[in-house]
């Protein structure tokens, strides 16, 4: 199997992904996003990489031998005008400048052709680690209830709608009625929205309703920005009194599967995976 080059951002999936590396004895190595990446990474073979040194990235990508790469974690939509790109990174610059007018989705694969420029094969976290995606069917012990079916199929049409506007990944519909979508804030500050509102309108602990709904957008490039889930989203679902999570099976992915099953059951909370454009 060819050394992979994991180009790590913030959160856990990179953690979780060099661990399950170093598990399978694959060979790799970790190019730790200053400012982002979880110190943890330290331990690992790599290098310490600014979002702008493509240059420095290549040449670390080399003296480690890697020759597929693999993009995962949170990283911020950076400010062009405070950047300090090294000599190759200038090359590259105007156009990703140009390539992020276009929306988020434009500048990722704007970056990836460069990685493919340079002879790097893209890989795709949920390639790197097969069993990370949500599965077909429920996830856990809790299975939702008839009453929920109508919030799901909503959720899962507002989710895919917003994401054909090119607007966002997720969505919450509580009896029918849409209490938020995912914009540039987020997943969890869309949690955390919807828990501040009224009672009336939305379920509490002791009687869950509503559904967060996630889908990748059309053009979403998926080997670099599939949908995410882990235990925060969980323990923000249940704060904000919701009944379950649903995503398409394949293109959602599941970060510390085993934490987030333990969570979902423990909360009350169910995690379904439908196939891609399913309605229940």
């Amino acid at each position: 199997m060819r050394k992979l080059g994991l180009i790590a951002g913030g959160g856990a999936l990179p953690v979780e992904l060099a661990s399950h590396c170093e598990a399978a004895g694959r060979a790799f190595a970790v190019m730790r996003l200053r400012s982002f990446a979880d110190p943890s990474l330290d331990r690992y073979p790599g290098a310490d990489v600014g979002i702008g040194e493509f240059g420095k990235i290549f040449t670390a990508l080399r003296a480690e031998g890697c020759d597929v790469v693999c993009f995962a974690g949170n990283v911020s939509r950076p400010d062009f005008s405070a950047l300090m790109p090294d000599a190759r990174g200038l090359k590259v610059l105007p156009s990703l400048i140009v390539a992020a007018r276009k929306g988020d989705d434009a500048l990722l694969r704007r970056v990836l052709d460069e990685f493919e420029k340079e002879g790097f094969e893209i890989e795709g976290a949920h390639e790197v680690m097969g069993e990370m995606t949500l599965p077909r069917g429920r996830l856990g012990k809790v299975s939702p209830a008839p009453e929920h079916m109508a919030d799901i199929d909503k959720a899962l049409d507002v989710a895919r709608e917003i994401g054909r506007l090119d607007i966002g990944q997720g969505a919450v519909v509580c009896e029918g009625l849409v209490l938020a979508v995912e914009a540039q804030e987020g997943t969890d500050a869309m949690l955390r929205r919807v828990a501040d509102l009224p009672e009336a309108i939305r379920g509490r602990a002791e009687r869950r309703l509503g559904v967060l709904a996630k889908a990748p957008k059309p053009i979403q490039e998926t080997r670099v920005d599939l949908p995410t889930i882990g235990v925060a989203t969980i323990h923000r679902a249940a704060r904000a009194g919701l009944a379950g999570i649903v995503g398409e099976a394949g293109r959602l992915l599941v970060v510390d599967r085993e934490a987030v099953i333990a969570a979902a059951d423990d909360l009350g909370l169910f995690v379904l995976g439908v196939d891609p454009q399913e309605r229940l």
